[in-house]
Formats: C-alpha cells, sequence, structure tokens
C-alpha cells in the first residue's frame, strides 16, 4: 500500500483544455490556503499523438495525481469514504465490452453522477477482441487480421453509446483494454496497430477521445512504433502496464518521453487489497498525467 505524504495530495488537479481556451474543469475540493500554495495547473497540452497534425476541436479534460481502477465499479459509499480517506482522486469504469473480467451491477448513469459529484475522475475503458496471438482463456474473442481496421471502428460504435449512456459528454476518452500478448509476431501487431487506427478514427467521429491500455512490452510497444513510423490517427492518450512500483508517468525505458506529453497513465502495481477509513477494496494503483471523463452527454 502506497500512503502519499499531504504535499502530493494537494498537487492533484483536474484541468480542462478546450481547443482554443484553457481553463479549469470541476476538480477536487481544496482549501483556499493549498490552492494557492499549488503550482499553477494551466499549462499547455502537447499532444504527441495523434501525429497526423489534425485539427483537435474536441474538449479535453486532464487529470494529475493518484488513481485506481478496480474490477467492478466500486460502492458509492465506500467512495465517499475514500474521498477523504484515501490518496486516490480517479477510479477506472468498466464501461463497455464484451469481454469485461466482471459484471457491473452498479456502473449507471446515478452512480456516475454520485461519484462525480463527490469528486472522483473517471476513466472508462472498454475490453473487447483482443489480439489475435493473445493466449488470454478468460478472453477468447480475438482481432480477426483482415478486418481489424473495420473491428476496431466498430468496437468504438459500441464504446462511445455506452458513455452517452452513463452521462459522459464529447472529449471525454475511452481506453481501450489489450491485454499482455506475445512479442515477435508481426502479423499479430500489425492486427493491433489496425484495430487501433479503426478505434481511434471511430471514436473521434463520435465526438469522444481515445485511449490505449497495455503491457508497455508487447501493445504499448507496437503503438509506440507505428506512431513513430507515421500510422494515423493514433490514440489520444495511453495508459500503461508496467508493476515497477514507481509511481510516475515520465523516465520510462520504452515509452519516450516525447509521446504522449501530459496523456498518460502508469499502472505500477497488480492487484491488492487497500483500506482506507476502515473500507478495503482491492486495486490496482496508478498515477495519472492523463485524459479523464467530462462534461454531460
Amino acid at each position: 500500500m502506497r500512503l502519499l505524504p499531504p504535499t502530493a495530495l494537494l498537487a492533484a488537479s483536474l484541468v480542462m483544455f478546450p481547443s482554443a481556451v484553457h481553463g479549469h474543469a470541476p476538480g477536487r475540493w481544496e482549501p483556499a490556503a493549498a490552492r494557492a500554495a499549488a503550482p499553477s495547473t494551466v499549462r499547455p497540452a502537447p499532444l504527441a499523438a495523434p501525429p497526423d497534425g489534425s485539427a483537435d476541436s474536441l474538449p479535453e479534460y486532464r487529470f494529475t495525481g493518484a488513481g485506481f481502477d478496480a474490477c467492478t465499479a466500486p460502492p458509492a459509499e465506500a467512495l465517499r469514504v475514500w474521498s477523504t480517506a484515501s490518496p486516490y482522486g480517479a477510479v477506472n469504469i468498466y464501461s463497455s465490452g464484451s469481454q469485461r473480467g466482471c459484471q457491473q451491477p452498479r456502473l449507471t448513469p446515478q452512480w456516475v453522477a454520485t461519484v462525480r459529484a463527490m469528486g472522483w475522475q473517471l476513466v472508462p475503458t472498454h475490453v473487447g477482441l483482443q489480439a489475435p496471438c493473445a493466449e488470454r482463456e478468460d478472453k477468447p474473442l480475438r482481432i480477426d487480421p483482415d478486418r481489424a481496421e473495420e473491428q476496431g471502428g466498430q468496437e468504438a460504435g459500441e464504446a462511445a453509446a455506452a458513455l452517452q449512456a452513463l452521462g459522459l459528454g464529447p472529449g471525454s476518452p475511452v481506453y481501450l483494454d489489450m491485454e499482455a500478448y506475445p512479442t515477435g509476431d508481426a502479423e499479430c501487431s500489425r492486427a493491433v496497430v489496425d484495430f487501433t487506427v479503426g478505434w481511434a478514427r471511430a471514436l473521434r467521429a463520435a465526438g469522444y477521445r481515445s485511449g490505449f491500455y497495455s503491457s508497455l512490452d508487447s501493445g504499448i510497444a507496437d503503438i509506440v512504433a507505428a506512431a513513430r513510423a507515421g500510422r494515423a490517427p493514433m490514440p489520444d492518450a495511453i495508459w500503461y502496464a508496467r508493476w515497477d512500483r514507481r509511481p510516475t508517468t515520465s523516465g520510462q525505458a520504452g515509452l519516450p518521453d516525447d509521446l504522449w506529453t501530459g496523456h498518460r497513465i502508469h499502472q505500477y502495481r497488480g492487484s491488492a487489497n487497500e483500506t482506507h477509513g476502515g473500507v478495503t477494496l482491492s486495486v490496482d494503483p496508478d498515477e495519472l498525467d492523463g485524459l479523464v471523463a467530462g462534461g454531460a452527454a
């Protein structure tokens, strides 16, 4: 369990960056003295990807601080306790996808509105088709390399509809969960990249931002290579798994700092129970300097 010092907690912030005007979006409450002492949160939002230079007209919501992901949306009362007793300010939601690992009985528009009113920032996540060479028996549905880009677009449509249904507005991201897969298979890597291109293009057309989650050694490595090679569109944000217990989003071997600057989440430890305020949840901790949901549908 990682406990942050008070100064680290005060540094957590949320910033909204529309295409032309930078301004604050609603974030965690802080005392006036803490807000005055904190560094400025209004800063440029460099988009190293997508690398196609396309105009960016969607609003952008960025959160910097500690977060976690959990297999199922936690009870609202648990999040109420954790909102003041834990170091966390963001939580993921498995908002869509045919291969989600857990049921989501609490994930409703009312739950979303309730926890956002507490100050929680949300990281929508979609778990759909996996890499053709993936070895996960619990996620048997695979990308068809011959239809990868088309399939990515189809799953983006499902993901966008889910965000709308939950009340999450334009510019909100949804992260494609591409679990780790074996490296060294060129056809498999190409299918993942093609699928992700279709995913990013269709989400942008629907008014949402695209994210991509994977292991640093497999999916992220392939997306980095694709971005360097000029494939477009690339995801607006990445979420990488590297369980090195380092709560940072920069200085990571294999992920150049000039790509996705300010558009990153780092899952730095695997699942474990944590107790805050007498409430225990099983979580994977993350460090965010990246995109979260915002607005209203």
